[in-house]
């Protein structure tokens, strides 16, 4: 519900409300809702330079960098990490800058693979093999990087139990993911290490996450689930749709799957786990389409006739979608409702 100064001032023409209660009021929300992520143009600004800055210090790392040596690594991530932390510090305290500062604090975190690999390169040493340039380690799985995502993991679990920001649980969750694709080698061994087994341990760590961040959500006012959630849908469904399999029953049974997901994102309360549904039902009619009635030449008319009915039912949730996800939710057992996390509004 958007609320504007306008409807306060009409409830306190109607007496509901007095005229100072109305701009008390104002005032605390407007103060209150400066400290909230927008999607507008100044807070597209703030996110779009802190993953500039983090590209910068991740991607982008060019083979010069490896030139400066170990060392010099090491002490220009430190000096990121402290400028960055000591701003976003300061920042923190001042309403309505809450935003920046935590983007800052989260570059600062963002810093420390960098720093621990800067630190390993000076040393030579690594757990396990050596894992080759810090470029690699957002593109390669490889046992070598565990330290740096260990580091990493501590680092922003210890920032995040003092600076709650949602923000910070993304590097937390995306180098979480990391860890466990590296880790794999070195419990299997290379040799081990084929596809298939990356995808298993990519659905197995998916679904671990998604129970951690739905632990999170019930125990968390500020919404901090949101990443790892994104995090564990991303591999439980990448490596559910990507896993090979030439049995049509498991394919429906990936089907069904992904209508669980969508009946989740009522449930839980997050559009996210709807897109993943969506796309994953797309897969699967795809599938039917180019593999299985591929020369049936009703089939991409049965397939329209679905499309539009779809979009007719998009048309009736726009009008109606708040009283049938309520009907819904009140059809569950009370058990199921005392489930579901604290109510925000739709993530």
């Amino acid at each position: 519900m958007r609320i504007s100064k306008q409807d306060l001032a009409q409830a306190a023409g109607k007496g509901i409300i007095s005229a100072e209660q109305a701009e008390s009021l104002w005032v605390a929300l407007a103060e209150e809702r400066a400290d909230r992520p927008k999607f507008d143009l100044v807070h597209i600004a703030y996110y779009f330079g802190a993953l500039l800055v983090i590209g910068a210090m991740g991607w982008y790392m060019a083979d010069a960098w490896e030139k400066l040596g170990g060392g010099s690594v090491l002490l220009i991530a430190l000096i990121y990490a402290m400028v960055f932390g000591v701003a976003g510090g300061l920042l923190w305290r001042r309403p309505g800058f809450r935003v920046p500062a935590g983007l800052l604090i989260t570059i600062s975190v963002s810093m420390t693979p960098l720093a621990v690999y800067g630190l390993q390169r000076w040393l030579g040493v690594w757990p396990g093999e050596e894992p080759g340039q810090y470029a690699a380690f957002f593109d390669w799985v490889r046992g070598g990087w565990f330290a740096m995502e260990a580091a990493t993991l501590f680092a922003a679990g210890l920032v995040l139990w003092f600076i709650r920001f949602p923000f910070l649980t993304m590097p937390f969750a995306l180098v979480l993911w990391f860890m466990v694709m590296d880790i794999a080698p070195l419990i299997y061994g290379n040799d081990q290490m084929t596809s298939e087994v990356r995808r298993e341990v990519s659905v197995y760590f998916g679904l671990a996450v998604l129970v951690a961040a739905y632990v999170l959500d019930r125990r968390t006012k500020e919404d901090l689930a949101f990443w790892i959630y994104l995090s564990g849908l991303t591999a439980f469904w990448s490596g559910l749709t990507f896993t090979d399999s030439d049995n049509e029953l498991a394919r429906f049974a990936y089907f069904l799957i992904n209508i669980f997901l969508l009946g989740l994102s009522v449930f839980l309360h997050r559009r996210a786990f709807a897109v993943f549904g969506a796309l994953g039902v797309f897969v699967y009619f795809a599938h039917l389409a180019f593999n299985v009635f591929d020369d049936d030449v009703l089939f991409p008319i049965a397939v329209s006739l679905i499309g539009v009915i779809v979009i007719y039912a998009g048309v009736l949730l726009r009008r109606h979608g708040a009283a049938v996800a309520e009907t819904l939710v009140n059809l569950l057992p009370r058990p199921l409702r005392a489930l579901r996390p604290t109510e925000r509004s739709i993530r």
